[in-house]
């Protein structure tokens, strides 16, 4: 009997959503919290005032730009580009216009006849997809990125409607070869004073600098939002709501042990709850945390060790020492050196800066980490 009854209830968790989304975004129903700072969001756009976005990755901006383009009035288009991986202004040009145009326009034969009209820089060609709609994509010749990227200013001038543009890990185009590329971007989005934009970005460092710094052209050209965790509180409730209507128990101080562990970053705290559920036997205990965390280990131990092994002895010996500590207040203090064998500051700093460089570790209000949290449990049981 006790075999049946698990057997069906492991066919109900199958038929049913996992609530815990770890990509994408799947709608309100299965987003927790960040009531505040959509209101900001909303107000923003509805007032006509661009944003800046900051908040390290995996903090959840993406998810909450796209619940902001689920909220936002209907008259608004909601556009989204993610330009973290591109390396020049021609890689953007491309990005940028797929994006506008491919949600602007709905890629038929009649849309892609009118947009090869107008473009002269590029070709623009339609792409079958998976889910069986077409997509616009564009071939441009490097020596014409600036062009393509005027071309869709103009565009989005000529069909004159409602959008609001986000660009994810903004911060990237300071990497970019190209001379100038701030300013003239900066130059197009004031041509089309119609259409918000969100510029969302990782490296607060880098964002705080592009836009609260008078030496750069969007000087406080928007309002600035930093996103911190999601407080403990809303989330214990929206994930208790989604255990309970799954017919699963779930323990509060299974979650606040969950919580603390991971310090409420979104993206790790809704992985091991997306693991959980999965297994339909509820969240009763912090064991299943362990768990978890040792199956995606294992998962990423061959990708971990190369990670690791790739980095110079001083980058070795300091990522070993922090994941030792969990988080460290000052990196250079005496004691914490002493601890981990770290005999020169200099060479210490110049490991910090490497790491802080390749996103391998992170400073947080209260000191510096590992920046994927899973990473940092590996190397605290491996090397450390």
């Amino acid at each position: 009997m006790l075999a049946v009854m698990m057997a069906i209830c492991y066919n109900c968790i199958m038929k049913q959503k996992n609530p815990f989304t770890v990509v994408g975004y799947n709608g309100p129903e299965y987003f927790c919290d960040r009531v505040k700072e959509t209101k900001k969001l909303l107000s923003a756009i509805r007032n006509d005032r661009n944003v800046t976005l900051i908040a390290p990755r995996r903090y959840g901006k993406t998810g909450l730009i796209h619940h902001v383009h689920k909220m936002m009035p209907s008259e608004y288009m909601g556009v989204y580009l993610d330009i973290f991986a591109l390396k020049s202004l021609t890689e953007f040009a491309k990005v940028f216009a797929t994006a506008v145009i491919g949600t602007i326009d709905t890629p038929t034969e009649k849309a892609i006849s009118a947009v090869a009209r107008f473009f002269k820089s590029c070709r623009p060609t339609i792409t079958p997809q998976e889910n069986g709609m077409p997509k616009f994509s564009f071939d441009i010749m490097p020596s014409r990125a600036q062009d393509t990227l005027a071309e869709t200013f103009a565009y989005l001038k000529k069909r004159n409607r409602r959008a609001v543009i986000a660009i994810d890990e903004f911060q990237q185009i300071l990497e970019f070869p190209e001379t100038g590329t701030e300013a003239l971007f900066r130059s197009y989005v004031q041509e089309v004073p119609w259409i918000r934009f969100i510029f969302a970005g990782s490296r607060h460092h880098l964002m705080g600098e592009m836009f609260l710094s008078a030496k750069h052209p969007f000087y406080q050209s928007t309002d600035v939002l930093s996103l911190n965790v999601i407080a403990k509180e809303p989330y214990t409730e929206f994930a208790k709501k989604h255990f309970v209507a799954a017919r699963q128990r779930f323990s509060t101080e299974a979650f606040n042990a969950l919580y603390e562990r991971f310090s409420g970053v979104t993206w790790y705290v809704q992985t091991i709850l997306n693991h959980i559920w999965a297994a339909g036997e509820g969240f009763v205990s912090p064991n299943q945390i362990d768990e978890v965390i040792t199956d995606l280990m294992e998962d990423r131990s061959l990708v971990f060790r190369d990670l690791y092994f790739s980095q110079n002895v001083s980058s070795q010996r300091l990522l070993a020492a922090i994941s030792a500590e969990g988080e460290v207040k000052n990196i250079f203090s005496g004691d914490f050196m002493r601890r981990h064998s770290l005999v020169a500051t200099s060479s210490v700093r110049s490991a910090l800066k490497v790491l802080l460089d390749n996103d391998l570790v992170y400073r947080t209000e209260r000191g510096y980490v590992i920046y994927d949290r899973i990473f940092g449990e590996w190397l605290h049981r491996n090397i450390g």
